[in-house]
């Protein structure tokens, strides 16, 4: 099910328009107000900054993996699932570049760099389970393994729906970690994996995480260690305060995306309204995907599986990129560099990028230049322009 945007520079062959189906939400005001179709409907608006036309699609990838014990859905449903996606205008023979969001996010936060990206590939920026536009199924895992074949599983879906191989795979905080899982299990579909502040690449036994064992011992870690166990997620709170969860969403957007270290405007007032619009609907929607929350990391956000244990595993050639102001540690992808490089002897693998200010997907790069080679030789990096280059 496709639905093209009115921009008449695009048309795609394989996207059809649909009628919508009414919302079977109630129409009567209620202490959440939102719903999928609000979702969208963010998604729109925030999307109408973009100016390369776009498709937008909700991929079917049926009611579960023939191949995984865990099921996207209900136990007591058999209703199929379906990935929220958008596929930007590109040149013909253009690189495939499919884009996955971090936690507490969707593919709409990828807004600032839609464009730039499409002049050189074929953008596909997707909400993975449970978040964003995506299904939302009641999340019924229990463990690590289950949390990951969750996403990994469901985006495996997602790639033979869309027929994708040989694409290179971006992702951002958690959406790096799952893209990496991903490269691990079906490396032979991914020419290039590109990590973007990634988590996973950190653990508990970081001298520099040794701090969170001893504020765990005070009275404010022992009351927030209880609430990660118990998987109280930041869309919780959202939720809790019902019409006012917005309020709080504001002061989010309005304070994260305001440069610290620089006088320039990161969003501008019509930005900066659209975005939080959005992320209090992909925030206050049903809790889906947000609950790999405790499974996938343990208190703190460390990652319990480390991705610097499958070194000997990696096959696919992988470029980092990180921001001088990064909350994630380079340090670990510089370590997963030293042991790869012990036993892989590929051309370009892997790269390890510092930019100067690299923050999170949609706050930082634009306007940027981008050097483009063949990727699976060479690296991707996003930098912003010097002011002399203007």
């Amino acid at each position: 099910m496709a639905e093209e945007i009115n921009k008449p520079a695009f048309r795609s062959s394989a996207s059809i328009t649909v009628s919508k189906k009414k919302s079977s939400w109630p129409s009567v005001p209620r202490w959440i107000p939102t719903s999928t179709d609000h979702i969208i409907a963010a998604e729109k608006r925030l999307l109408s900054l973009v100016k390369t036309p776009y498709v937008q699609e909700k991929v079917n990838i049926g009611s579960g993996a023939p191949v995984s014990k865990v099921r996207w859905f209900s136990y007591s449903s058999n209703e199929p699932r379906f990935i929220n996606t958008v596929t930007f205008g590109s040149k013909e023979g253009s690189p495939t570049l499919v884009m996955i969001h971090g936690y507490a996010a969707s593919q709409g936060f990828f807004f600032k760099n839609f464009d730039y990206l499409a002049n050189h590939f074929q953008v596909i920026a997707i909400d993975l389970l449970g978040w964003g536009g995506s299904s939302r199924p009641d999340f019924k895992c229990k463990s690590t393994e289950e949390a990951e074949d969750w996403f990994v599983d469901s985006f495996e879906e997602w790639r033979k729906a869309k027929n994708l191989s040989n694409f290179i795979l971006l992702g951002h905080s958690l959406g790096g970690y799952i893209a990496s899982k991903y490269a691990l299990k079906h490396p032979v579909h991914v020419q290039h994996l590109i990590l973007v502040g990634p988590a996973g690449f950190s653990s508990e036994s970081d001298i520099r995480f040794k701090w969170l064992s001893r504020f765990r011992e005070t009275w404010k870690g022992s009351i927030m260690y209880h609430l990660w166990e118990y998987n109280f997620t930041p869309q919780k709170l959202v939720r809790g305060l019902g019409p006012w969860g917005s309020n709080l969403v504001r002061k989010y957007t309005t304070g994260r995306f305001r440069p610290r270290y620089s006088p320039e405007i990161v969003l501008t007032e019509e930005q900066n309204r659209l975005l939080t619009d959005y992320a209090y609907h992909t925030s206050a929607a049903k809790a889906s995907g947000e609950l790999c929350l405790k499974y996938i990391f343990s208190f703190g956000a460390m990652t319990r599986k480390p991705l610097l244990n499958s070194a000997f595993e990696w096959k696919v050639p992988t470029t980092f990129i990180y921001g001088t102001e990064d909350w994630m540690n380079y340090e670990g992808a510089q370590e997963a560099c030293k042991k790869w490089w012990s036993h892989v002897k590929l051309s370009g693998f892997p790269r390890l990028a510092i930019l100067s200010s690299l923050k999170i997907e949609m706050d930082s790069i634009q306007p940027c230049r981008m050097l483009v080679g063949d990727l699976s030789h060479l690296t991707l990096l996003l930098i912003p322009y010097p002011k002399a280059w203007n």
